[in-house]
């Protein structure tokens, strides 16, 4: 499915890699702080650069985010409305069955997804569940789409069944700078994550791995979150930046809004220190408006999730990103 606007001029632009290369040099903190700190206008036009050495500039990817599994998790998240420690209106449900996520996803792939994401709530999951994911992962591909899990923390052996399954990206997020983790989760250490990035890698999927901003932290903090994903050998394929969406009963609820400037921002120093990655404008879309969603798609978003709910929280609907699209002249893939 395309969208564009009506005697569109041809963009010449380099075909996009599709992989992420190994990391040849390593981005220093001091100098991922440099491009933070650069005037706006500058660091745009350095990020668009970037962007379109490696990406067609009037394209982005659509995928859809499916919760197969809400509630109830025992982790403490503390931006999290899933977590059972907190009175959030979130009630617990079952693991969803083959036919509901065999609907979801053939709507998804008419609306122009190209890849349908599985979301579960869970610390770590465990033999039956991967078994039973692996049946949805099956049913994914089965209509030719791209799928992607987010399940908590994989070992190897869970990571392998899950590649057998044909799963191509799992999803597994840093949040937060390492200084920074241990105020918003203490239930994992932020190795964990790392462990499970490996063990991802190592069994031959796709890594999707981004974080959340808006959680309190300092401009110096989100570097820090970039400077991680960044040197992640290789860097992931997929990241995704989240602007915190508050739900109150959860800690972070009542937190300072972040300046949406800030987080265009930290969308460009994403593009210029991961060219080649997809660079995803998550949740915190349906606050930003068309003009802040717009500066970022400037800054180096190509992929947006679409669909009137992310998980639990709120998103744009879909005529509201189809118009948006049409006024930019903006393809999806």
């Amino acid at each position: 499915m395309q969208s564009t606007l009506q005697n569109e001029q041809p963009v010449h632009f380099v075909k996009p890699v599709q992989a992420p290369a190994v990391v040849d040099h390593a981005w220093s903190l001091a100098a991922v702080e440099e491009l933070f700190n650069l005037p706006f206008n500058d660091l745009m036009f350095k990020a668009q650069q970037v962007h379109r050495e490696n990406f067609n500039p009037n394209e982005v990817q659509l995928s859809t985010l499916l919760s197969i599994k809400t509630g109830g998790c025992s982790e403490d998240c503390g931006y999290c409305p899933q977590a059972s420690r907190y009175d959030t209106g979130v009630e617990a449900t079952k693991l969803l069955d083959v036919e509901t996520v065999k609907a979801a996803a053939t709507e998804a792939k008419k609306n122009g997804a190209t890849r349908f994401c599985m979301g579960a709530a869970w610390r770590e999951p465990k033999d039956r569940d991967i078994e039973k994911v692996a049946e949805l992962i099956r049913t994914v591909k089965d209509l030719n789409l791209e799928a992607c899990c987010t399940l908590g923390m994989l070992t190897a052996q869970h990571a392998h069944a899950l590649k057998d399954a044909g799963l191509d990206y799992y999803n597994h997020n840093l949040d937060t700078a390492p200084e920074t983790y241990g105020n918003i989760i203490t239930t994992r250490v932020y190795q964990d994550r790392l462990d499970t990035l490996d063990n991802v890698r190592s069994a031959g999927m796709n890594v999707c791995s981004g974080g959340i901003v808006g959680m309190g932290e300092s401009r110096a903090q989100r570097a820090a979150l970039v400077h991680q994903l960044a040197n992640l050998n290789p860097y992931p394929d997929s990241v995704p930046i989240n602007n915190l969406v508050q739900v109150e009963g959860t800690p972070l609820h009542g937190t300072e809004s972040l300046d949406l400037l800030e987080f265009v921002r930290t969308i460009a120093v994403a593009r210029i220190t991961m060219p080649k990655a997809r660079v995803r404008l998550s949740a915190g879309r349906q606050e930003m408006g068309e003009a802040i969603q717009t500066l970022c798609f400037m800054a180096g978003a190509n992929s947006i999730f679409y669909g009137d709910k992310l998980l639990t929280t709120g998103n744009p609907d879909w005529e509201r990103d189809q118009a948006l699209l049409g006024k930019l002249g903006m393809k999806t893939n």
